[in-house]
């Protein structure tokens, strides 16, 4: 006799709420910073009593860092970004004008998520050590991703013979960071359609050749 799976009713209220709680944390960190955000204001934003909070994370630096991965991920999915779907068919991509626009086009979501919380580590992490320990000091992991991606470029069509990895991986690396894309879409007003458009036609126009 086949048996039905019956759906977890109490594993999904507590994913519901680690989601709500995040949410709220992520929002308040963004307006008003790690140090002056409190997890009394984390639970009245999320509706949630504040001892729910302390159950869940243990502590403000525990949630912290539990919004920024999920900031990142898009998720609360342990997957790596260069395991992602988006990133394996950017990669995937034949040619290097697809490839590139694919990944503009990828990263930019990412960014999307990610450009106004780097304010709030960045500020975090000058205060508070223990923060900063969360992010130990090593190769960025943002240049360890474009450079995957640089790699997947080199030999594809249309790519130029002159441009060896490490360069294709250093304009990865300064075009599409989360500083530039502050800069030009919360600064400066672009839309992120016209963020997307600009980072791949300057790309292009420095890897591709003109075929």
């Amino acid at each position: 006799m086949d048996t039905v799976k019956r759906p977890d009713k109490r594993a999904e209220r507590s994913r519901l709420t680690r989601e709500k709680i995040v949410q709220a944390a992520r929002e308040l960190f963004v307006a008003q910073g790690y140090g002056a955000t409190s997890l009394q204001e984390v639970a009245d934003r999320a509706g949630v009593a504040v001892q729910t909070v302390y159950f869940v994370f243990g502590n403000k630096r525990a949630l912290f860092k539990d919004v920024v991965d999920t900031t990142i991920a898009g998720d609360g999915e342990p997957v790596a970004t260069m395991d992602r779907e988006w990133f394996r068919s950017a990669c995937a991509e034949p040619t290097a004008r697809g490839q590139l626009r694919a990944h503009v086009r990828g990263t930019g979501a990412v960014l999307a998520r990610v450009a106004p919380i780097m304010p709030v580590i960045a500020a975090a992490a000058a205060t508070d050590p223990q923060i900063a320990a969360q992010w130990p000091a090593g190769p960025d992991p943002r240049h360890t991703v474009q450079r995957a991606a640089a790699e997947a470029l080199a030999g594809k069509p249309g790519l130029r013979p002159d441009v060896p990895v490490d360069l294709a991986a250093d304009l990865l690396f300064g075009l599409l960071s989360p500083e530039l894309y502050l800069l030009l879409v919360r600064d400066r007003g672009w839309p992120p359609r016209q963020w997307e458009e600009w980072a791949y036609t300057t790309l292009a126009a420095q890897l591709c050749d003109e075929s």
